[in-house]
């Protein structure tokens, strides 16, 4: 729904983009695959978008390892990965380098959490972090280029939309962690923080559907409100924005918008065993989609509903670190390989597998 809202001259180049997200995805996810073939799968996916190597035998070479969880689409997308990079190969050079810098941290931080994630999951709040920077921050800094590159009077504020774009990954990506994360244990994953669940006396390796308590609860509530307050820093991101670029605004004020539906649903029914019965209706979804169009343009009318639709949500403070100024390319979260801070390295998590 969001990327037909874009101005013509970012839509194209933002839908190619999360094509190839999308194909990066579907070797993570795809069940059959052990870690190290998807490390191996990951890279070289990398070197068919740079062309180091050929994308169709690239996509020869994968498809048939594909089961039948990877969905008819997703295959025809693969197959057609040649014509998808025919259009890629057009971008002008800032565009190119975006993607192709969002896929290297993409995919290469996706395997190495693939070797480290299990039903445990993860160490920290801090760990999360860092996951979500791999898969959806990287995806906000990539746009926030090409919205640059389409509007260059934003320039001067690039290092605070840069900020804010990580952490409107980490609102949205979240709020699917939250969804989905009786989907994710039924194949064996879990991108919940151990810290927060412990802090208030759950276990996640015990968790259950249909079986959580009050200790369960709060940590819910503790992450729903971390969420929360990220997604209220996605609309700082939106609201500087120019109010002329209205299209883009709705392309971040509809997903904002859904992340919000989608965590009221689940601070009213945390005693959710499936990710269908938090889902947001489509007639929830039409009337923010209509609601949105009426307001885009006024940034205290945006922020007004933003307000309304989220005043019952708990707002959990983040660590001090979001609000620190961007630095230098060497400091977090743009730090290259920085989501591994903490994270053991391959070699390590293949000792603690064999053990």
């Amino acid at each position: 729904m969001t990327i037909p809202q874009l101005p013509p001259a970012l839509r194209e180049v933002v839908a190619n983009a999360y094509l190839l997200c999308r194909i990066a995805d579907t070797i993570e996810d795809e069940p059959t695959l052990s870690v190290d073939q998807k490390g191996v799968y990951e890279s070289a996916f990398v070197d068919a978008v740079i062309g180091r190597i050929d994308a169709q035998r690239f996509a020869a070479e994968l498809a048939p390892k594909l089961s039948e969880a990877t969905s008819a689409s997703e295959r025809e997308l693969l197959s057609r990965l040649p014509l998808v990079l025919e259009v890629t190969q057009t971008f002008n050079p800032t565009q190119h380098t975006a993607i192709v810098d969002c896929l290297k941290t993409m995919s290469q931080g996706m395997h190495d959490f693939q070797c480290v994630v299990g039903l445990q999951g993860l160490a920290t709040l801090r760990d999360l972090d860092r996951y979500c920077y791999c898969v959806a921050g990287v995806v906000g800094e990539m746009l926030t280029k090409l919205l640059i590159n389409f509007e260059p009077e934003l320039a001067p504020q690039s290092k605070t939309l840069m900020r804010l774009a990580v952490s409107f990954g980490q609102g949205l990506q979240m709020t699917n962690i939250l969804k989905d994360q009786w989907e994710d244990r039924s194949h064996g994953v879990c991108w919940l923080p151990q810290d927060v669940f412990s802090r208030h006396g759950a276990r996640l390796h015990d968790l259950r559907p249909g079986y959580q308590d009050a200790n369960y609860a709060k940590a819910m509530i503790e992450l729903i409100g971390v969420a929360h307050s990220h997604l209220c820093r996605a609309v700082d991101y939106t609201l500087i924005v120019p109010a002329r670029h209205a299209g883009f605004r709705r392309f971040c004020l509809w997903s904002i918008g859904l992340a919000v539906l989608t965590l009221r649903n689940l601070q009213d029914r945390l005693d959710f065993s499936c990710g269908t019965q938090v889902k947001v209706s489509r007639a929830a979804v039409a009337q923010t989609m209509g609601l949105t169009r009426l307001t885009d343009k006024y940034d205290t009318g945006v922020r007004w509903l933003f307000t309304t639709a989220a005043r019952k949500l708990p707002l959990t403070p983040l660590s001090p670190e979001w609000d620190e100024p961007q630095g230098p390319p060497h400091t977090w979260p743009r730090r290259r390989a920085s989501y591994l801070n903490g994270i053991p390295s391959r070699h390590d998590a293949k000792n603690a597998r064999s053990l």
